[in-house]
């Protein structure tokens, strides 16, 4: 059965500076308990706000460190999901249920992808 990555890209600039609220941690938490006991969920997790995450860079056979922020991205990844679903068909659903939890003030993109396998 085909593993998805989705990608949460959330606006730093217009995410509420107190975090999600109760409400939305709520249906957050039906949402994830629904779906792993549907046995798609595998992993999921929020990510730390970019001033406290680094880039790290190969170029031309050196590398650099890059520490956050990172102001000139206006979308930064905010956290993931791995789902193993049986097509790309139900991975759009269920990333479309979680962008429904939110509320209308979020502004929220997820970017889904099947996970290459060996």
């Amino acid at each position: 059965m085909p593993r998805y990555l989705s990608l949460v890209q959330i606006d730093e600039a217009t995410a509420p500076a107190e975090g999600p609220s109760p409400e939305l941690m709520q249906r957050m938490g039906e949402l994830i308990e629904e779906i792993t006991k549907a046995g798609v969920m595998l992993d999921t997790a929020g990510l730390t706000p970019t001033a406290q995450g680094m880039r790290v860079h190969w170029q031309d056979g050196k590398l650099s460190v890059t520490d956050g922020p990172f102001t000139e991205s206006k979308e930064i990844v905010g956290g993931y999901a791995i789902m193993q679903c049986k097509d790309k068909a139900e991975a759009l659903e269920w990333t479309k249920r979680f962008l429904k939890v939110h509320e209308e003030h979020w502004t929220v993109t997820c970017e889904v992808r099947e996970i290459a396998e060996g």
